[in-house]
């Protein structure tokens, strides 16, 4: 656990970074700080928690920002799932909590390792999502706390924190140029989707899927050449 909790340092630092620019978000939309700290702590993810937030308070109405946030959230199906041998032998009480504390970026980190060293399993899951969580709650209540003394988030350059650390995300799961393809069907199906006017976490959602499906059927194509 430990060697998680330390390795995933360098990416709670940046995560600590959008986390307390979407505290700062959470606030000026008329957020509390403890409802920002309960948010993060129990659904820690943070892109579907911005898109709930500004959902609302586009809209105001709580369903579209429950059901925006969850559509944006259907991909941890597929996390969790990628995740049944490293779960294997642990005890149903830890292993929902190493699915509750699994997000992006430990998920990764986790997998990446794993693929380097078979040893590296729940023990690893667990202390890297534990850091995560922890600081991602705390960096979005401070956020939230200083939140009201800050009249625009843009003015202080943090807008760009959530696009620099998706970028930064994206990156680090840079695979190659295999990943060429399903990333630009994903890219140009969710723009396109946008620019018709569907809500963004739909079209995130609608894209990631054709982007599946076309790196399935590259793989296909693939192991049917002689």
């Amino acid at each position: 656990m430990k060697q998680g909790l330390l390795s995933i340092l360098p990416l709670a630092a940046g995560a600590a970074l959008y986390g307390f620019a979407f505290g700062v978000l959470a606030a000026q939309l008329g957020f509390p700080w403890w409802g920002v700290a309960l948010m993060s702590a129990s659904v820690h993810a943070g892109s579907s928690q911005i898109v709930a937030v500004e959902q609302f308070g586009s809209h105001g109405f709580v369903l579209g920002a429950v059901l925006a946030g969850a559509a944006l959230n259907l991909r941890y199906l597929g996390i969790i799932a990628s995740l049944t041998d490293v779960l294997h032998d642990v005890p149903l009480r830890i292993r929902l909590i190493a699915i509750h504390v699994t997000g992006d970026e430990n998920w990764a980190l986790t997998m990446a390792r794993r693929a380097e060293d078979p040893a590296i399993g729940a023990a690893f899951l667990l202390g890297s999502g534990m850091m995560m969580i922890s600081v991602w709650t705390l960096s979005t209540m401070l956020g939230a706390v200083t939140g009201s003394t800050i009249p625009n988030l843009e003015g202080y350059g943090l807008g760009f924190a959530f696009t620099a650390a998706f970028i930064a995300m994206a990156r680090a799961m840079w695979s190659g140029r295999e990943a060429v393809l399903p990333w630009a069907v994903t890219f140009i199906t969710t723009l396109a989707l946008v620019q018709m006017s569907i809500g963004a976490a739909y079209a995130i959602l609608f894209g990631a899927i054709a982007g599946v499906a076309a790196a399935r059927s590259a793989a296909i194509t693939r192991k049917a050449q002689p």
